[in-house]
């Protein structure tokens, strides 16, 4: 039976930022100048930026943040969006097992109640001035894509198969390949065209086979998603590393569907994981700009 589950974000933490393999997550990245953003200078305080949501209001989410002892989360606030922040020294944060866990669980807090636009782990400001023009500068695009993403989430799906179960049968549906096979298997003598051939063959039913599985996952899970979008696959085993926007009302119409494919094909093993913030689906890039001196 495959594998369909749904997994927390605690429970998937590794030591680096949580991203969607293969193509890369788009979190939000700052391209700051080195005279106005993020500086290393040791003992001095800073902020850290988790994410960003709509609200006038300032908000407290308690002691989640990155830290041995975890910071108070906290917004800094600009018309009717804010960041969501906690102090932190000037420092590059290695992104050990804590430090990812701290940062996707300040996320996990916010996204329970609020709309977000991720920002990539790592992400310091000096001040809290640079934050709101950070959100003054780029409020048109936050405010963008806060209405476009409004309740709505990201999950994950991998698929995977075991390779040899279905060389096997594809051997066994497919004449020529085990014609082919079978002159192999039968023939004195070198066999050096035949299996070069048998391999060309078997190549390619593998990548339509895959292909076909691919199609039908996608199309059984469009009318209970709101976009998709598909990344690399990593290694022999996975033939999908895909994410999905779904928005709130049908989290769990898209839960039981997966199981319903789940069950559907056997052969195939099913990796869910979710609810996420949508990274995959916020691609904005952002460069903070000190106002020139007299202005």
């Amino acid at each position: 039976m495959p594998e369909a589950q749904k997994k927390k974000r605690g429970a998937k933490a590794s030591g680096r930022p949580r991203r969607t393999e293969g193509a890369g997550a788009r979190a939000l990245a700052p391209e700051v100048p080195a005279d106005g953003g993020p500086r290393m200078d040791g003992g001095e305080r800073g902020k850290y930026v988790y994410c960003i949501i709509q609200s006038g209001d300032a908000l407290r989410f308690g002691p989640l943040g990155i830290g041995s002892d975890p910071a108070d989360v906290h917004t800094v606030n600009y018309k009717d969006i804010a960041a969501v922040v906690s102090d932190t020294p000037i420092e590059v944060h290695d992104p050990t097992r804590e430090n990812v866990l701290a940062h996707e669980r300040v996320n996990e807090t916010v996204m329970r109640k609020h709309t977000v636009i991720p920002m990539s782990f790592g992400t310091v400001f000096k001040t809290r001035d640079d934050i709101v023009e950070l959100l003054r500068s780029a409020y048109d695009a936050f405010h963008d894509v806060l209405v476009k993403m409004q309740d709505k989430l990201e999950f994950g799906l991998k698929v995977l198969w075991d390779r040899d179960v279905m060389i096997r049968e594809i051997e066994r549906a497919d004449e020529d390949i085990s014609n082919l096979k079978n002159q192999i298997g039968a023939q004195k003598g070198s066999t050096y065209f035949a299996r070069m051939q048998y391999g060309r063959l078997m190549d390619a039913a593998l990548q339509s086979m895959s292909e076909k599985y691919v199609a039908e996952i996608f199309e059984s899970l469009r009318e209970v998603a709101v976009a998709s979008r598909a990344n690399k696959p990593i290694g022999d085993k996975m033939i999908l590393n895909a994410a999905f926007l779904i928005s709130r009302d049908k989290e769990q119409a898209f839960d039981q569907r997966i199981k319903q494919i789940g069950a559907k094909y056997d052969k195939l093993t099913f990796k869910y994981t979710g609810p996420w913030p949508p990274y995959n689906f916020v691609n904005i890039r952002l460069k903070l700009e000190r106002a020139k001196e007299g202005k």
